[in-house]
């Protein structure tokens, strides 16, 4: 596997450990009050896949990293993510190299993969809140001819915008949407990690670009 990859990996996981206790604290607010424990636990079996397996391709690398998420992140987000990183898979399958149009194509079938596995719309207080957006910036950003970094950069404003039109929506899916209006107030904790890995991804294209 390209060690590039390998190293863009464990930019993530060292946002998610770093966050771990802010994720698991906006979860204790409307959710399980897991989220950043069983992220970071995800991605510490990640880069045990990763690592022991260091010759498999960008797409398989990918598979790996959604099969580690599935089975190891507890609650609704392993599902999620899991599906995220395997679907993302499919249109990296043969390519070694990821630019704008690559990273735009996984992001979509990222995103789709988790709305069709949470049956979840915009608007409903989730990760779709960050993710679609992030995808139609970075689009727009291929559109007017930007750069990778520079759509990475689009998308992180744009996912952003979206955490935090989460705060002002009532939740409509998960544990969360017991609590009707008063989620109001409060982040999701999924749009959040959407964020910070895309943050993440976003640092490690700036310094290594």
């Amino acid at each position: 596997m390209n060690q590039m990859f390998l190293m863009a990996i464990q930019t993530i996981k060292q946002s998610i450990d770093t966050n771990k206790d802010f994720l698991t604290n906006l979860d204790g607010a409307i959710g399980d009050a897991d989220h950043g424990i069983n992220m970071a636990r995800g991605f510490e079996a990640v880069m045990g896949k990763l690592n022991a397996e260091p010759d498999i391709d960008l797409s398989a690398g990918l598979k790996k990293i959604g099969m580690a998420l599935l089975s190891s992140v507890g609650g609704a987000s392993g599902p999620l993510y899991g599906t995220a990183f395997m679907r993302a898979a499919i249109p990296a399958a043969g390519k070694t190299v990821v630019d704008a149009q690559l990273a735009s194509e996984m992001l979509l079938a990222a995103t789709e993969g988790i709305k069709e596995r949470g049956k979840a719309v915009r608007g409903e207080k989730t990760m779709i809140d960050a993710l679609e957006p992030a995808y139609e910036a970075m689009k727009k950003g291929i559109q007017d001819g930007k750069s990778l970094l520079e759509c990475l950069e689009s998308a992180c404003s744009a996912a952003k915008e979206g955490v935090e039109y989460t705060k002002t929506i009532i939740a409509k899916k998960g544990r969360a949407s017991y609590l009707g209006e008063r989620s109001i107030g409060h982040q999701d904790p999924g749009a959040t990690s959407s964020l910070l890995i895309l943050e993440a991804l976003t640092d490690f294209c700036r310094k290594n670009g």
